[in-house]
């Protein structure tokens, strides 16, 4: 259930001395073919981090060969010389990968770069590269586990997925914690598919997934520097998917790393659904489950397992959404706490004593829904998040 499950890829994961403790911190994934084709979408902060801004660049040329990614440290807010540390890292790893492989050339831009960690801070160079001459050594097809694990940062345990298609595969990891709000989610994340599909079939597809997956979770309402969701395809099945094939199976695996994601929310202790229906257009109903998801009443109500629902019903008020006031319900873990806009079931009946909890808004102004996600605010989310960073 890793991001080598499907045929064509190897990974590794090693440490380099980026971490205190000795932690593994260079991931390397390889594809190796026979296509090498690539999708991916970013973090919308207009503040991006050096390994963002090439990545983006090497995307726009349709093949990526190989994603070398590093935990211990952001190389954001670092300046020309943190996106020379960058472009030093790709042809670094392409060299390697070049000279481990003489046969199969490759090029700086065939590699792209992902980072998580402190912002600010310079990467150490002279452990980065060596750790990854030490990835390029340990590749192998059962070194996906092991890639996730090596970019972790405050995670308490890797993410990793596979769907499978009829005949071909998806696999996936990803990483984050905290941070964790839409467009995207604070996150890094490598996906790859043995599907035979062009650069378009696959951005068509991954912007799709992540549009109701990850833009779709928010742990804190904050937006990271880094973010970046990579789809890269070898071709290895022999098969090609209809685009919709494609959509389906790579937004399975999205959902289910998004709900890790949020499941190990920093300092969380509730899983939360919110699950806006009646919106007059899908966009009223993502800003009003939004609108509730960053609401920090309604995140520490439910942290104290208190369904308070005129804190919801606030929430809802301060968005543009058409709806009337006097016409909106509100249930939580399914039972119907206000109705037309009063108190209606007794909030006793609200059973929160266990993790996973669903709010469901009914604005009763047309027929679309959407569902975003989140958790609660505990004592521990400060504390986690005092070494956080991207």
């Amino acid at each position: 259930m890793t991001v080598t499950t499907p045929r064509g890829f190897r990974a590794a994961g090693v440490a380099a001395g980026l971490k205190a403790g000795g932690a593994a911190d260079i991931a390397l994934v390889v594809n190796d073919g026979p296509d090498a084709t690539v999708a991916g979408v970013f973090t919308a902060n207009r503040v991006k981090a050096a390994p963002v801004l090439w990545t983006q660049q090497v995307v726009r040329g349709g093949v990526v060969r190989a994603v070398v990614l590093n935990s211990g440290g952001a190389n954001a807010c670092t300046g020309p010389a943190g996106f020379q540390d960058t472009h030093a890292t790709a042809e670094h790893t392409a060299a390697a990968l070049t000279a481990s492989s003489p046969r199969r050339r490759l090029g700086a831009g065939e590699v792209a770069v992902c980072s998580t960690g402190l912002i600010g801070e310079r990467l150490p160079m002279q452990k980065l590269l060596p750790g990854v001459r030490g990835a390029i050594r340990e590749l192998a097809r059962d070194g996906g586990a092991a890639a996730a694990e090596a970019i972790m940062t405050t995670d308490t345990r890797p993410k990793t997925t596979v769907a499978k298609g009829s005949g071909w595969t998806v696999g996936g990891m990803a990483k984050g914690a905290g941070m964790l709000a839409p467009a995207m989610a604070t996150m890094l994340c490598v996906l790859t598919t043995d599907a035979v599909a062009g650069p378009d079939t696959l951005d068509a597809a991954l912007r799709a997934a992540t549009r109701v997956t990850f833009d779709r979770i928010d742990s804190d309402g904050c937006m990271s520097t880094n973010d970046t969701v990579l789809l890269l395809a070898s071709g290895a099945s022999g098969v090609e998917p209809t685009e919709a094939e494609l959509t389906a199976t790579v937004t399975a695996a999205c959902h289910d790393l998004a709900q890790q994601l949020i499941a190990d929310a920093e300092g969380a202790t509730k899983q939360i659904a919110i699950e806006v229906a009646g919106a007059a257009t899908e966009d009223d109903a993502v800003e009003v489950g939004r609108s509730i998801a960053r609401n920090n009443l309604v995140k520490t109500a439910l942290f104290g397992n208190d369904p308070n629902w005129g804190r919801i019903l606030a929430a809802v008020g301060t968005t543009s959404a058409a709806f009337e006031p006097d016409g909106v319900d509100v249930a939580v873990n399914g039972v119907w706490v206000c109705r037309g806009g009063a108190a209606a079931e007794d909030r006793s009946k609200v059973d929160l004593s266990g993790r996973d909890v669903t709010i469901r808004v009914d604005l009763h102004a047309g027929g679309t829904a959407a569902t975003v996600w989140t958790n609660d605010l505990s004592h521990a989310y400060v504390h986690e998040n005092s070494a956080y960073s991207s």
